[in-house]
């Protein structure tokens, strides 16, 4: 039944047909504007793969393969233990990959399940590759944790923030240069690395001062 007063106000029903034509308009959009950001991550992916970069390739595939299970931060981690202030730093390191793996691997990765990169069909040549991981593409875990590294010692130890930032940001682009991530997981791994880094920092200060590292 139509409902409207006497100045033809329009009724509930209208409202609510005006309503979902405005939400459908909405969803058409976000779902066009996802599309060509996939588009882009794609087309970035092949210009990666297909520019020639012989210098590099040895190095980066080397760089993405001393990241694995977050190796790379555990070896700075052990060298700053060894000297008491940055120990402070590589507790706090540490804290933060502990969330940023987490948080990458039983959940996100879990909830999105993006498919690898075709690493063949984009024509990655062989001196880049490293082992294709079975898990889900988006995000990156090995950004997500080599970031959360950085900042989270970076900020208890500053001066080896711009340092620590610069190697996670060559790992991030190893991941796309080897052929194992789109440069969407790798953006995505980078800002999930930054709120772990920040979740982390939050829970130790939660922490009684005596059972801190």
């Amino acid at each position: 039944m139509r409902a409207a007063d006497g100045h033809g106000a329009t009724s509930a029903p209208d409202d609510e047909a005006g309503g979902a034509r405005r939400a459908g308009s909405v969803g058409a959009i976000v779902a066009a504007a996802l599309r060509d950001l996939r588009a882009i991550d794609g087309a970035v992916y092949a210009a990666v793969a297909t520019t020639p970069t012989p210098t590099l390739d040895t190095a980066l595939r080397r760089l993405s393969r001393a990241a694995d299970h977050s190796k790379l931060s555990l070896g700075i981690a052990a060298g700053l233990a060894v000297f008491p202030g940055p120990r402070q730093a590589a507790c706090a390191g540490l804290g933060a990959v502990a969330v940023a793996s987490a948080s990458a691997n039983l959940l996100a990765k879990r909830l999105v399940r993006r498919r690898r990169p075709d690493r063949e069909a984009a024509r990655v040549t062989v001196a880049r590759q490293v082992p294709m991981p079975a898990s889900a593409s988006f995000p990156s875990g090995h950004t997500a944790s080599a970031v959360a590294f950085a900042i989270g010692a970076g900020t208890v130890l500053p001066g080896a923030l711009l340092p620590l930032w610069s190697l996670a940001s060559a790992v991030a682009y190893s991941r796309v240069h080897t052929g194992v991530h789109y440069p969407g997981d790798v953006t995505a791994g980078a800002a999930l690395g930054v709120a772990s880094a920040v979740t982390s920092r939050r829970l130790r200060r939660c922490l009684p001062r005596g059972e801190r590292c």
